[in-house]
């Protein structure tokens, strides 16, 4: 029904409130959204020609829209001016979309005639009404076939989300796209997860997840369906691969297969992961089928969901077994922490004080601080490797050290107990160094044996009433003794006697200490550990344990900087006391 409108039309309304180049106005929806091929402008200049009235089509801001000659863009907008467009004159059938007024159809003033050819003229404006008509229901089904594509995605991914496994989700995806595409059996096969993604001559790379209405015949026989595995090439590249009749296509390689398991037409889509290929989903019909380009997009769409949900499963497991692995690793490395002395023994004249840093969580360092029948006893020891496999091997060769020191005083027969148990339980590449010392507080004599060990340092320092500093002269080494422990089984050590006096300062060590880099890639090297204790003896002469091992590893850290550690490092330091009542 149409509506006069004698005194402001709703186009001059519009005009009026907000202008015609209102930038309201222009975020406002209008006719000219909708419009495609131009039928309807063409019906309303059609229907024109045939009642002899003019009829307009016009936008939400009042302007002309009329055919134009150009088919990419065959309608096109002219602003005429205010006072046609608002004639009071015109009849007004404005165009709605959620109420609000989109665009209007006009009736200039006139009196209708049919013209010459009315008939012809009838049938283009029908034709046209028709395209119209075709152009709104193929809208309204494209619509519908979304909102079908979106009910079977939002179903599939909330059974997804509760499915607990990479078979559960598989089955779901699998059965959702049988029941949807209206097929009979399929199958979903999966990579191996340390697969590169190349394809074997044969499925003997492949692993059947889910399965229905397939023949056991079928899923163990590991020849591919089509010639040199073409349908899964072509799916792992992303393509939806249709086979409208497995009987007759060339492309297939066992007919009689396909024949025994009564299936027609096939089609398949790959399993993809950022690019990645994971699998391939399989769906058969048992009678000729077709595919529309919503069912091609539907299975594509099914197969990506599927895709990401099994990452996530994976990766959720990773995770899972992530923490596992650092729960453990926790464990390991609070076990590996109570091996080493929480004190150090407390006998007369001698000050110890040690220092453990890790490059790893688990390190192959260790150091032992114990007394023997009020003797110390001081181990240090680094073996071979990182990590796990170091710390065990650490472990291994402390406890072999704490078990021979009690029932052994040769300390050359402990160090050669402990090589031989090396080497029995170990592999070729499996060794360490190893440097233990007994220091006798009445005599301050130290009696040693050096396995392989970086030599520890002693200064000797001057008399306390003397003004003379440390120098290099005053420096001993300990390095007597024999190879690494765990080479070989044969190898004899020998022990060295050192006579310590009082004031005097033992620095035992492992190479991570030496071996730390400068961001220039230099090593701080022997000389320079030497060079930065005796500069700290002679700037703290009477410096205790604990004070000269936190000097050291400051010398070592400002070498080095944040350069990334390596290595592990270890000192230990032992300071001689005056003598009593000196």
């Amino acid at each position: 029904m149409h509506t006069p409108l004698p005194t402001q039309s709703p186009t001059a309304s519009l005009l009026a409130a907000a202008g015609s180049t209102s930038p309201a106005l222009s975020n406002r929806p209008s006719i000219t959204d909708y419009l495609t091929d131009g039928s309807l402008a063409r019906l309303v200049s059609q229907l024109t020609q045939m009642v002899g009235v003019e009829i307009e089509l016009r936008d939400a801001r009042g302007w002309l829209i009329t055919p134009a000659a150009d088919p990419s863009h065959p309608w096109q907008v002219l602003d005429d001016g205010p006072q046609r467009a608002c004639d009071p004159a015109n009849l007004y059938f404005p165009l709605k979309l959620s109420g609000d007024t989109i665009g209007s159809l006009v009736i200039r003033p006139g009196a209708p005639t049919l013209c010459e050819q009315s008939r012809e003229k009838l049938a283009a404006a029908v034709e046209l009404l028709a395209n119209t008509s075709a152009e709104l229901v193929g809208y309204e089904a494209e619509v519908r076939d979304r909102m079908h594509e979106l009910q079977v995605l939002h179903k599939l991914g909330n059974m997804i989300s509760r499915a607990d496994s990479v078979e559960r989700i598989l089955s779901v995806a699998l059965e959702s796209a049988l029941d949807v595409l209206g097929l009979d059996a399929g199958n979903i096969v999966l990579f191996k997860e340390d697969a590169d993604g190349v394809l074997s001559q044969d499925e003997a790379d492949l692993q059947h997840v889910a399965w229905r209405n397939l023949s056991s015949e079928w899923l163990r026989d590991p020849r591919p369906v089509s010639k040199d595995r073409e349908f899964d090439k072509l799916a792992l590249k992303g393509e939806i691969v249709i086979c409208d009749d497995l009987t007759t296509d060339p492309r297939i390689l066992l007919i009689d297969r396909v024949h025994t398991e009564g299936l027609i037409t096939a089609i398949n889509a790959g399993l993809l992961f950022q690019s990645q290929p994971i699998g391939v989903i399989r769906l058969y019909a048992k009678s000729r089928r077709s595919f529309t380009d919503q069912d091609k997009r539907l299975l594509k769409s099914i197969a990506d969901q599927a895709a990401v949900a099994i990452e996530q499963s994976r990766l959720l497991r990773l995770q899972q077994d992530r923490a596992k692995a650092q729960r453990q690793m926790e464990l390991a490395i609070d076990v590996q922490r109570r091996m080493l002395p929480r004190t150090a023994p407390t006998l007369p004249r001698l000050d110890v004080a040690a220092k453990y840093t890790p490059s790893l969580e688990l390190g192959g360092d260790f150091y032992d601080l114990f007394e023997l029948h009020g003797h110390l006893g001081i181990a240090i020891g680094d073996v071979s490797g990182k990590g796990v496999a170091a710390a065990l091997l650490m472990s291994s060769v402390r406890a072999s050290l704490r078990a021979y020191v009690q029932d052994l005083y040769d300390l050359d027969e402990v160090v050669a107990r402990v090589n031989v148990a090396m080497c029995r339980d170990t592999h070729e590449r499996e060794f360490s160094t190893l440097w233990y010392g007994v220091i006798d507080p009445a005599k301050l004599r130290l009696t040693y044996c050096s396995a392989g060990h970086e030599p520890p340092m002693v200064v000797r320092m001057p008399a306390k009433n003397s003004k003379r500093a440390p120098k290099e002269a005053d420096i001993d080494e300990l390095g007597v003794g024999g190879m690494a422990v765990g080479i070989d089984p044969h190898q004899r050590y020998q022990r060295g006697v050192f006579d310590l006096h009082a004031r005097d300062v033992l620095l035992a060590y492992t190479d991570g200490i030496i071996d730390a880099r400068s961001f220039a890639n230099e090593r701080f090297g022997r000389t320079r550990l030497r060079q930065a204790l005796l500069a700290i003896l002679n700037s703290e002469p009477d410096a205790n344990a604990a004070r000269i091992v936190e000097l050291v590893q400051w010398e070592v850290r400002k070498f080095a900087g944040l350069k990334t550690r390596f290595d592990d490092e270890t000192m230990v330091v032992l300071r001689v006391g005056e003598k009593p009542g000196a």
